[in-house]
């Protein structure tokens, strides 16, 4: 049998991230953020002369476990996220080689609560939600107990007497991080017996907003928010949750929650007055920039004055923009394609 000895050069080609022969962008990621990017991609398209990226509504999970795979003609060049890149998440990154990351604040979005338009306007607080929602609810003993709601009335006289049904995102989406966090968290601290827990054991605390009823009364309707929007105008007494972009767009069908008194708007997002607003962002790999044909003039578009200026056309899609100091900041950031620290991840 012959034996072939191949050069070091030879070795490294074939070890080397393989790029050739994709002229296409790549992006995964969050669906809340992916009505922007593909209007982006579009716009790309267009101006641009070369081939409209490709888009895929992944979640925000699953967009970061795709992105964070390696660098390579066969990885993502980009991932979108209704939340920030975690901690875990960017170390995995660097594990696998991706270690420049150039983070893409893009906006502000509500995370809402909406339902039917043929259905009774509705005014919920975040306690009434945890309530409705949480795996283990304050007994009146105030210890924990199974959640024992099956109508809104028995939270509060005042609500419907309606049965709980609430449609919303996976454990993969970064809606529902959002969603614990903006929502099941805050309202778990309006209620004193939890407000306790919290002081006396944290752990436990974090347990208990971090579990969900697995009885019906929270229904997982996968990553895509438009089904959720098509079960609702079905069913005029389920509430769903999802980005904001979502009611605006369906505003002819659905209305949204008004959360502490606040109804989601435009208006009460930007200004913070609706408490349940969250940043959403785009990740883009340098190391794919000047190999992946484009990728930096698509970074460059994504931050342009015509997408994300006051009156940009992300804005007319639902994007609630950044301020002009905010968004001069991530302009540079992209000229420069400076990569992220990661000091500050949780």
């Amino acid at each position: 049998m012959k034996r072939f000895l191949l050069s070091a050069s030879v070795l490294a080609m074939f070890a080397a991230p393989a790029f050739a022969g994709r002229e296409e962008i790549r992006i995964v990621g969050s669906s809340t953020v992916y009505p922007f990017t593909t209007a982006v991609a579009e716009q790309f398209g267009k101006k641009s002369g070369m081939k409209t990226p490709v888009v895929e509504s992944t979640g925000t999970g699953g967009g970061m476990k795709l992105f964070c795979e390696g660098v390579g003609e066969d990885k993502a060049d980009a991932t979108n996220a209704s939340r920030r890149i975690k901690k875990s998440e960017f170390e995995t990154c660097a594990k696998n080689g991706v270690t420049d990351i150039v983070e893409i604040t893009v906006g502000f979005d509500g995370l809402t609560v909406a339902h039917s338009k043929a259905a009774q306007p509705v005014a919920l607080t975040r306690a009434q939600l945890f309530l409705a929602l949480a795996k283990e609810v304050p007994g009146a003993d105030g210890k924990l107990v199974a959640n024992p709601y099956k109508m809104w009335n028995e939270i509060d006289p005042a609500l419907p007497a309606k049965k709980i049904e609430v449609l919303g995102p996976p454990p993969t989406s970064g809606t529902r991080d959002s969603f614990h966090e903006l929502f099941m968290e805050k309202g778990a601290e309006g209620i004193e017996a939890l407000k306790a827990l919290k002081e006396a054991d944290a752990k436990a605390f974090e347990k208990v907003w971090k579990s969900m009823r697995e009885d019906g009364a929270y229904v997982e309707a996968g990553e895509n928010d438009n089904v959720i929007v098509q079960k609702l105008e079905a069913n005029p007494d389920a509430f769903g949750v999802f980005g904001y972009s979502f009611l605006e767009e369906n505003v002819a069908k659905l209305q949204g929650v008004a959360v502490e008194g606040v109804a989601p708007t435009f208006e009460t997002i930007a200004d913070g007055s609706y408490k349940a607003s969250r940043k959403l962002y785009v990740y883009i790999k340098k190391a794919h920039v000047g190999v992946i044909p484009g990728l930096d003039k698509f970074a460059m578009e994504y931050v342009s004055d015509a997408a994300l200026g006051e009156d940009g056309y992300l804005a007319a899609k639902g994007l609630v923009t950044l301020p002009a100091d905010q968004r001069k900041a991530v302009v540079e950031a992209v000229t420069a394609m400076t990569a992220m620290k990661g000091d500050e991840l949780k």
